[in-house]
């Protein structure tokens, strides 16, 4: 039977690279997305030029009531999916004051609930597999100015310890942070290239650099529990 990913946010931007990734290393690929479904499409007909396999999962990641649809949708198209990667996620600029319940319930469920009710329901369905979280390079400091999405990221890097200890030895679960890789309605790529110049490499990352540590993830079987920072060395303060 051959090997499926889940990919979450898998439309565009990592999510996309990394679909195209997997699918070159023969991986099937179940590509969520959510309003994106313009650029779904696209990724999906450039990873079935690879010769693998794509089918488009549409679910709104804030919705509990979806959410638990999609890993058993998954698992029927693809009974062999042996990797989720938790990579959806919502970025938005709200401090302490400003935060408004509305705006912590749709960060807090896109951003973690969604991923850890997954990761369950994955790990219910799946004999012997991976579970891969795209958490952030800032969760080592306290970044107020985004102040319930640090939250998150910082609960997901938790989470992959704990889950790691509890789904272990039949699936490993691990963690990426990346920093400066893509630019954002907040950064400009002329803005990373600049922030880019305090870091211990001096230079911002892209995508593929991403990608390369997911898979480095997947191919050592010894590792679980483990966040690999993609961040030019972003986290040393």
């Amino acid at each position: 039977m051959k090997q499926a990913a889940l990919v979450t946010g898998g439309a565009k931007r990592i999510g996309a690279a990394i679909a195209m990734a997997l699918s070159k290393h023969g991986y099937d690929i179940a590509l969520h997305y959510h309003a994106s479904r313009t650029e779904a499409e696209k990724t999906a007909g450039a990873v079935r030029q690879t010769g693998s396999a794509c089918e488009l999962f549409a679910c709104d990641l804030a919705d509990m009531d979806q959410v638990a649809s999609l890993v058993p949708g998954v698992f029927r198209r693809f009974p062999g999916c042996s990797l989720l990667v938790n990579n959806a996620s919502i970025f938005e600029r709200a401090g302490f004051r400003e935060t408004e319940p509305a705006l912590f319930d749709r960060l807090w469920n896109v951003n973690f609930k969604a991923p850890f009710f997954l990761a369950r329901d994955f790990a219910g369905h799946c004999r012997s597999g991976q579970i891969i979280n795209i958490c952030d390079t800032k969760i080592t400091e306290e970044l107020v100015s985004h102040f319930v999405y640090a939250l998150t990221k910082k609960a997901l890097t938790d989470f992959t310890r704990m889950a790691a200890k509890e789904l272990g030895p039949a699936i490993r679960v691990n963690a990426l942070a990346p920093g400066m890789i893509l630019s954002s309605k907040d950064h400009t790529d002329e803005d990373l290239v600049r922030m880019s110049r305090k870091l211990p490499l001096q230079r911002k990352g892209n995508a593929d650099q991403v990608v390369s540590a997911l898979l480095f993830l997947m191919d050592n079987d010894y590792i679980t529990g483990e966040c690999i920072f993609v961040d030019g060395g972003g986290h040393l303060h």
